[in-house]
């Protein structure tokens, strides 16, 4: 056990990160095996409506965001 003061928050934000990381994992790859002609909605920030996107937009955007994560994860 480590006795640094913030030793467990870090390590409580190392696994929440991780389970997001997961998750993120599996949006990519649902998104990656859609058939072409699948329509692909997401939801508006600050609200509980979902739009119509671009699938290929949307898949470049998880990417990014999952990749995102992975860093901030090994900065940690």
């Amino acid at each position: 056990m480590s006795s640094e003061p913030g030793a467990k928050e870090d390590r409580a934000q190392k696994e929440e990160l991780n389970k997001k990381i997961k998750e993120q994992k599996i949006v990519v790859d649902e998104l990656s095996n859609l058939k072409k002609n699948r329509r692909v909605y997401t939801l508006q920030p600050n609200s509980n409506i979902f739009f119509l996107a671009d699938k290929g937009e949307t898949l470049s955007t998880c990417k990014e965001d999952l990749d995102n994560m992975r860093k901030e994860y090994r900065d940690i």
